[in-house]
């Protein structure tokens, strides 16, 4: 069963709880923290981006630049450099924002989002996963494979994803869920999602694994955005590779292979930076006082602060 792992204090009052499971790895790839269901499988959403790309490196994608291949592994917030990249990308191999099979979207930050809709609305290319479909249409031009139905489980490109997730995670291939962007995701389990990012962060240099780490380290604020949570953690903690997933999901890494995978229930995004900070500071990544703000975010009171968002003392 999960465990409860945030609590929201209002005057003193426990007012909400946040229930879930987590893991934590030494360096050793085996658990020294574990709280709730952590070898049963979940969706991992977002967090599997950085194995796609992974995917699209061994199938004959090479980007331009680290920024590039950060994009492909983006939940981005639809900010004009974003939206830059994502352009690009799709005009250096000739296609344009239309065959984009995301859905339509508007960016997630504020004023983009804001700008969107004076301008031209939900676009496909505003799509926080419109990096890696800009990018998967790349990798079918340079293999020769169809563009229509690259969504599908039976098209080539998705057949070595599968391939690849299972192979890094060490997960059983079976039945396939649909993700929020259309495209086929694999249930792995929170153990074996923080070995995969362990994998990550330790492989060699140079090899597709490492490659896809180090551009996610290199550029936080293209895989996410302004204020994102992957860009505050990894800004505040040199080495750290992490991503976050839709749903309460995030697993990261540290450069020495200790890893940690959680998922919220309830999918409440309140509770993924003080959980994910008291993680790290059980991993025993030493925060200031300058971090204190995002460990333990303030509840307001007519403007006033009167309680704190918190990991559960003691679970860690």
């Amino acid at each position: 069963m999960s465990v409860e792992l945030v609590e929201v204090v209002r005057s003193g009052f426990r007012e909400c709880v946040h229930r879930g499971s987590l893991v934590v790895l030494g360096a050793d790839g085996e658990p020294t923290h574990q709280l709730g269901e952590v070898h049963l499988p979940i969706y991992p959403r977002s967090t599997n981006k950085p194995m796609q790309a992974i995917t699209l490196l061994r199938n004959g994608f090479e980007p331009v630049d680290d920024a590039e291949l950060a994009i492909v592994t983006a939940s981005h917030y639809g900010e004009s450099d974003h939206v830059a990249l994502v352009r690009r990308l799709l005009e250096r191999f000739g296609f344009t924002e239309h065959d984009l099979a995301c859905p339509p979207d508007l960016p997630f930050e504020e004023r983009a989002r804001a700008a969107a809709i004076r301008a031209d609305g939900a676009r496909r290319i505003y799509m926080n996963c419109s990096g890696k479909h800009a990018a998967m249409l790349a990798t079918c031009a340079v293999n020769g494979w169809p563009t229509e139905g690259y969504l599908d489980e039976g098209h080539p490109l998705q057949k070595a994803v599968i391939s690849t997730v299972t192979e890094i995670t060490g997960e059983p291939e079976t039945d396939l869920g649909i993700d929020g962007c259309g495209l086929p995701i694999i249930p792995v389990s929170l153990v074996n999602l923080a070995r995969a990012f362990a994998t990550m962060a330790t492989a060699e240099p140079g090899s597709p694994p490492r490659r896809v780490a180090d551009a996610i380290r290199a550029h936080p604020r293209v895989i996410s955005g302004t204020d994102a949570p992957d860009l505050l953690t990894m800004s505040a903690t040199p080495g750290l590779v992490c991503k976050i997933g839709a749903d309460g999901v995030h697993a990261g890494a540290l450069p020495d292979g200790r890893a940690f995978a959680y998922k919220i229930d309830d999918g409440h995004d309140r509770a993924r930076m003080p959980l994910t900070l008291a993680i790290l500071h059980a991993m025993g990544v030493d925060w200031t006082d300058v971090h204190t703000e995002l460990a333990a975010p303030p509840v307001l009171g007519g403007g006033a602060r009167v309680g704190v968002i918190r990991a559960i003392p003691g679970i860690l």
